[in-house]
């Protein structure tokens, strides 16, 4: 790379972590940025303009052939690169097209095949996935569930920062809550374990380690789906017990789906599309449901109205009527 990129990409992270962006952001818009000053020679960012940036974008879209939200992210790593780190307020850069997501409506399972897929997997993601049905959170505002987010007595979960930086409430089913509290007092004792080995911290959000520096050793800061295993923290070199990765869980659920002869393109993520669709189609408030779901606009939600189990458009085909039934049965 230009001399000037180790630099660069420190900067980048720098700022990155400046503005409590999370890991996942990071190790995404380092590597745009390091691809962006590969595609065009190594080049420094400084010396780059709108041709530039329009010729990368337009390289991921026709030869990368990637998807539209993959192009964006691309987008808002150059869009972070110019006016966060470099310095430089480039209007053209935000007059850059943004590619259009196709609209498609989501993948819903039926309640059977919803119930077919839960039986086929048990343990720690056999729960994970039940919750992802039971209260239409998304995988990793399950998986960086904290124990004091979970509230047994007013059966409700409290969703920390999700998508957009909102916090919001949603329920706790009264059928998950057993097999919640044996997973807790499993997951007590893995940390009581590592705090006996010296060990027992978590990571905690932004400046709360300096504000309560006891705090990421108690029992209430630590993670609901802990990791399997201790590793390094990657910002701060500490070794700590992360939350469970999701990959394990995606994999449960291809297994499930197969062995349950569900041909369907589902994830784990169809479960909480199934979980909105099954409360409209029992008659919740669609204004309810927004606010389970953590959509900042109703209109959001509206596309499971279109999913509903009531034919294309809620009508009955001419098929299905009367004399042309009798007939062509």
């Amino acid at each position: 790379m230009h001399a000037n990129g180790p630099r660069l990409l420190d900067r980048v992270r720098d700022r990155i972590r400046l503005k409590h962006y999370s890991i996942r952001t990071e190790q995404a818009y380092l590597d745009w940025v390091r691809r962006f000053v590969v595609f065009h020679g190594r080049r420094h960012p400084r010396e780059l303009g709108h041709a530039h940036v329009e010729a990368f974008l337009t390289h991921l879209a026709v030869e990368g052939k990637v998807a539209a939200a993959t192009q964006n992210q691309a987008k808002s790593a150059l869009l972070f690169l110019y006016k966060e780190v470099l310095g430089t307020e480039l209007p053209w850069l935000e007059g850059v097209e943004s590619a259009k997501r196709p609209a498609r409506l989501p993948v819903v399972l039926t309640p059977e095949e919803v119930v077919a897929v839960l039986r086929r997997v048990d343990g720690t993601r056999g729960l994970i996935l039940r919750l992802l049905y039971g209260t239409g959170m998304r995988m990793l505002e399950v998986l960086r569930l904290r124990v004091k987010d979970v509230d047994f007595q007013r059966r409700e979960f409290l969703v920390r920062d999700g998508k957009g930086g909102r916090d919001r409430v949603t329920m706790l089913p009264d059928s998950l809550a057993l097999m919640l509290r044996a997973h807790l007092a499993r997951v007590k004792a893995l940390h009581e374990d590592d705090l006996r080995a010296g060990f027992g911290e978590v990571n905690l959000p932004f400046a709360l380690a300096r504000k309560y520096p006891h705090a990421a050793r108690e029992w209430a800061w630590q993670y609901v789906f802990p990791a399997g295993n201790r590793s390094v923290d990657p910002r701060s070199g500490a070794v700590r017990r992360h939350h469970a990765d999701d990959q394990s869980v995606q994999r449960a659920m291809r297994a499930a789906l197969r062995q349950a002869g569900i041909a369907k393109a589902a994830t784990p993520h169809t479960l909480r599309h199934s979980f909105a669709t099954h409360l409209l189609e029992s008659g919740s408030d669609i204004r309810t449901v927004q606010e389970l779901l953590g959509h900042k606009d109703v209109a959001t939600t509206m596309i499971y109205t279109h999913v509903l189990n009531r034919g294309g458009r809620g009508v009955t085909s001419p098929i299905d009527r009367g004399a042309a039934r009798a007939a062509l049965q």
